[in-house]
């Protein structure tokens, strides 16, 4: 028996509520000005309360040393195991915009980029286009027919679109045009296995007839494709954990992600204050809540270290709000970390607090990577969250005789 088939064992309906915030990228590294991370750097008096009156530890994603991609980093926190449940951004960017996949499908996230006379990347992300170039883009791709595949394409946000493959003989086991670094020029698409040889080929072609499109569209005059994927069947959390979830994320993916383990998707504005309004408006008629805050991952990705202590103490301004709904869990922490000194997702283990009548409390006072590391909590897998999150709620039978 595995950990999901146990959780579906024991699990049980209740009207406890759970509430999990995640503060996307939230673990850091020291300013070599100060050796403070952004979370220790940051004002955070709500989250620090919150500490205190809970149990903290530090969560590894994946495993230690592993640095996960977002989808990885999220499912490890639903409780499924990161290595097992594996999807594509492809179909989570998909799903997150609902677009209407078929069985046989095969989805791509892509970014537009910009690349030199060279053809070598100069900006994977195009400066981060405006949304409504970004679909007027699209508009020029779309709808294309290459070796008797259907082509679509559709906006997702800024730099980022989708690509679904409609065809016959279509696998998804192919590798990215992405190189994920600059000054090199896009990687050709590769099929992993001889199943995938179709896809790979109508891939290329399709990149490079978006060569020819987009060359007198600077700065989006090229495109990366990542993420190839077909839709996976998870087993929902109604079904492993009796919870009626709901999602409260803005980004696609993340709503993606969300709809593919059964949660709903709540409408909700662009701000973080949105997300925490959202919660507030729909708080009764859910008793699970992933809330997803995105600021914080872009701007350690941008490299901008005092923009992510500002998302963070934006985030902890609105802390009383959730506190003052009383759930029985709240849980705080990361998908995974992104140090503004690395610019991207980083192996570091992230923060980690949950506050509950049932906690057996530690001695830390402040929400912190360092007081997170000496928490009665300890060092855990991410996966191990749900289920703490469950007892703490009081969901959860006993095991055995």
């Amino acid at each position: 028996m595995d950990s999901q088939e146990l959780m579906k064992e024991l699990s049980r309906q209740s009207p406890s509520k759970i509430v999990l915030l995640v503060i996307d990228g939230l673990g850091g590294l020291p300013h070599p000005e100060t050796g403070k991370t952004e979370l220790e750097t940051a004002k955070t008096p709500n989250l620090d309360r919150l500490a205190a009156g809970g149990v903290c530890g530090l969560s590894d994603p994946v495993l230690p040393g592993i640095t996960p991609g977002s989808a990885p980093g999220h499912l490890g926190l639903f409780g499924y195991d990161p290595v097992k449940f594996n999807v594509g951004r492809g179909v989570l960017e998909a799903v997150g915009i609902d677009f209407p996949l078929q069985a046989g499908d095969v989805a791509v996230r892509g970014n537009f980029c910009t690349v030199d006379d060279a053809g070598l990347v100069t900006d994977r992300r195009a400066g981060r286009i405006p949304n409504e170039l970004c679909a007027e883009l699209c508009e020029l791709l779309d709808g294309q027919v290459i070796d008797e595949v259907e082509i679509a394409v559709r906006p997702v946000k800024e730099h980022r679109f989708i690509t679904v493959f409609r065809g016959e003989g279509l696998s998804y086991e192919a590798t990215d045009s992405d190189p994920q670094q600059v000054g090199v020029p896009p990687l050709a698409v590769e099929a992993e296995t001889p199943e995938a040889r179709k896809l790979a080929d109508t891939a290329n072609k399709f990149v490079e007839s978006a060569k020819k499109i987009l060359s007198e569209k600077h700065p989006a005059n090229m495109l990366l494709l990542r993420g190839f994927s077909a839709e996976p069947g998870f087993p929902s959390m109604n079904e492993i954990y009796k919870l009626k979830a709901a999602a409260v994320a803005g980004y696609p993916m993340y709503r993606g992600l969300a709809r593919l383990v059964g949660m709903t998707t709540l409408a909700v504005g662009t701000g973080i204050g949105d997300v925490f309004e959202t919660l507030k408006q729909h708080y009764d008629a859910y008793d699970f809540f992933f809330l997803h805050i995105k600021p914080a991952d872009a701007a350690g990705e941008d490299g901008d270290f005092s923009r992510k202590v500002k998302v963070i103490e934006e985030v902890d301004l609105y802390i009383p709000e959730v506190t003052a709904l009383s759930p029985d869990v709240i849980a705080v922490t990361g998908d995974h970390s992104t140090p503004a000194a690395l610019s991207g997702h980083s192996w570091h283990p992230v923060p980690l607090l949950m506050s509950s009548e049932y906690c057996r409390r530690d001695a830390i006072t402040d929400f912190s990577e360092s007081s997170c590391l000496r928490g009665g909590l300890g060092r855990i897998a991410a996966v191990q969250i749900m289920p703490l999150a469950m007892a703490n709620a009081l969901k959860l039978a006993k095991f055995g005789a």
